[in-house]
């Protein structure tokens, strides 16, 4: 989905954009297409870090080749939360347990379980559910890009930011 907006955008914002691109967007999406279309639910194969990580600097990189950085940020929210809640877990675990010791830490984490995900199947939201909801909240953050991309166009950035 992300890299069908940021492809969409792209293409229509610049109104021409190199064959590669298209090609990278269209093959990125259809790659994701197809492990979700044989990987529907119930998982029998799992993509693990390095699989999300290769996909994660694919879309990272094309949007760096089409100056769409601050876009793939509004379009990527839930990679954003997803990773935010990661380091969150995290960075105050250490704090906590440098500051009152590890029994306290390990008693007061601020999600059940990291990434966030896993802290709404710990609450017990079944994981059907919390895959739809994160459908849902990918769709609209797409549609939300979408409707910004205007505003994030490297000719409009460049007369709010000068270089």
């Amino acid at each position: 989905m992300t890299s069908l907006a940021l492809g969409g955008v792209v293409l229509f914002a610049s109104g021409s954009l190199p064959l590669e691109m298209i090609l990278f967007y269209g093959a990125l999406a259809g790659g994701c297409a197809g492990f979700l279309w044989f990987n529907a639910h119930p998982a029998r194969v799992f993509m693990g870090d390095t699989g999300s990580l290769a996909l994660g600097m694919g879309l990272a990189a094309a949007a760096l080749a089409a100056k769409q950085e601050l876009l793939l940020l509004i379009v990527g929210a839930v990679y954003l939360a997803e990773i935010g809640s990661m380091m969150i877990q995290r960075y105050v675990f250490k704090y906590r347990r440098i500051r009152h010791g590890i029994e306290y830490a390990k008693a007061n984490r601020v999600f059940r379980r990291a990434p966030l995900h896993h802290h709404f199947e710990e609450l017990g939201v079944p994981e059907t559910q919390v895959v739809a909801r994160f459908w849902i909240a990918a769709l609209i953050a797409a549609a939300v890009g979408v409707l910004l991309a205007p505003l994030f166009s490297p000719e409009v950035v460049q007369r709010i930011v000068p270089s």
